[in-house]
């Protein structure tokens, strides 16, 4: 029997969720990412796009080139919200999906065309997905990962592409090998320096040699421009570590904002996993210095998600770890080893109250966002709040995108 696998992808995800909070933007270039000189783009708009603009791009060269362009810094935790939208629209509908990313999901629909037809069900998916979210959203179908991939970025924008069983090695030999998964700007680079620009070049060529090239990944990108993949759909990742980081746009020194950004992040962190039912029993922080000397430090501690022992283990590690006396350039907090679990009262030190605390402050950041409520010594910090990463459901969707 032959696979059918779907691959969904959000169209300029960040992007259509900030047109749909402020219609104005639309027909607009827009520009998504870090404002500052050494920020870069997260996401642009097609008519961004039509003056060289791209993601990972440089903001300082995204605004020399297209200087009229409206920039945003961005709303992960808003952006996350519609993220999950789409996700419960797709596990409500599919038998086995994948969550690849933010934006982008695999669907294995192997066997259903005896039932429904696939390509008549995706379509049918891919509309209530509009309807439900406001968002576009183009999809690829084929027998594997790879090919769905590319033949959904050949759909955008907001389209829908089949690619029948057997066509799979003509779609894919015109195509730009920048277009094939795996192919970075310097692997494009090597092979375009050799003459191979284009996939049909890779199909004709020695297995071997792209080996010589490229050595076991050279293995999988022939077989990928084959369209060769076996890659199974993977319900579900076990995430075993969370963490936020902060490049500053200018170094600093100054302690007590670094203080205050730590707190907030260990506090935000800690959220993070009683939302996701987790516990962690490692924080780890990290510094990067002006002279771009990265440095970090680990604790073991009790299994917890509790904010007290959290914060304080990372301001422990913080002040371990700073010695130098430099100025800082970025900082992070990280909790890894997460297992299930929720919140173990310690008798010693957890009161009712404390307790009680915990939960109603919770609740108003599950209902008005992260940053509704923190500690009186993090207020000073912003924007650290970040996207359930344990793909919960936090609300704030407008009711009648849910209709």
């Amino acid at each position: 029997m032959s696979r059918a696998i779907l691959h969904l992808d959000l169209d300029t995800f960040f992007v259509s969720c900030e047109r749909l909070a402020n219609p104005k933007l639309n027909g607009k270039p827009l520009i998504i990412g870090g404002t500052t000189e050494r920020g870069v783009v997260s996401s642009c708009s097609y008519e961004a796009r039509a003056y060289g603009v791209y993601s990972m791009m440089p903001m300082k060269l995204a605004k020399q080139l297209c200087p009229h362009a409206v920039i945003i810094r961005g709303n992960s935790g808003f952006y996350g919200k519609y993220s999950d939208l789409v996700t419960d629209i797709i596990k409500e509908s599919a038998p086995l999906y994948e969550k690849a990313s933010f934006d982008e999901f695999y669907i294995d629909m192997t066997g259903m065309d005896h039932f429904f037809g696939c390509f008549k069900w995706a379509s049918a998916l891919r509309k209530r997905i509009i309807k439900e979210s406001g968002l576009p959203i183009s999809f690829g179908l084929s027998v594997n990962k790879t090919v769905s991939k590319v033949s959904a970025g050949e759909a955008k924008p907001n389209g829908q592409i089949e690619i029948k069983t057997g066509l799979e090695k003509d779609f894919l030999a015109p195509l730009s090998l920048q277009k094939m998964p795996m192919v970075g700007p310097v692997t494009f680079e090597l092979l375009r320096g050799m003459g191979v620009q284009h996939v049909k070049t890779v199909q004709k060529m020695p297995m071997e040699l792209m080996q010589a090239l490229l050595g076991a990944n050279g293995v999988t990108l022939w077989k990928k421009c084959q369209g060769i993949d076996n890659t199974p759909v993977i319900p579900y990742h076990e995430r075993k570590s969370i963490g936020i980081e902060r490049t500053f746009e200018k170094d600093t020194i100054d302690l007590n904002k670094l203080n205050s950004i730590l707190i907030a992040m260990a506090e935000n962190l800690a959220f993070q996993l009683r939302n996701g039912h987790k516990l962690t029993s490692c924080v780890i922080v990290r510094l990067r210095y002006a002279d771009l000397e990265s440095v970090s430090k680990q604790a073991r501690i009790p299994y917890t998600a509790c904010d007290d022992t959290l914060i304080s283990t990372a301001k422990s590690l913080f002040k371990s770890l700073y010695d130098r006396r430099l100025s800082i350039r970025l900082i992070g907090v990280r909790y890894s080893r997460l297992v299930e679990g929720g919140h173990q009262i310690n008798f010693l030190e957890d009161t009712e109250e404390k307790i009680n605390l915990l939960q109603a402050m919770d609740k108003i950041r599950n209902r008005y966002g992260q940053d509704a409520v923190k500690l009186a010594v993090a207020m000073g910090s912003r924007g650290i709040g970040r996207v359930n990463p344990f793909n919960g459901k936090p609300p704030g969707i407008p009711a009648h995108r849910r209709a």
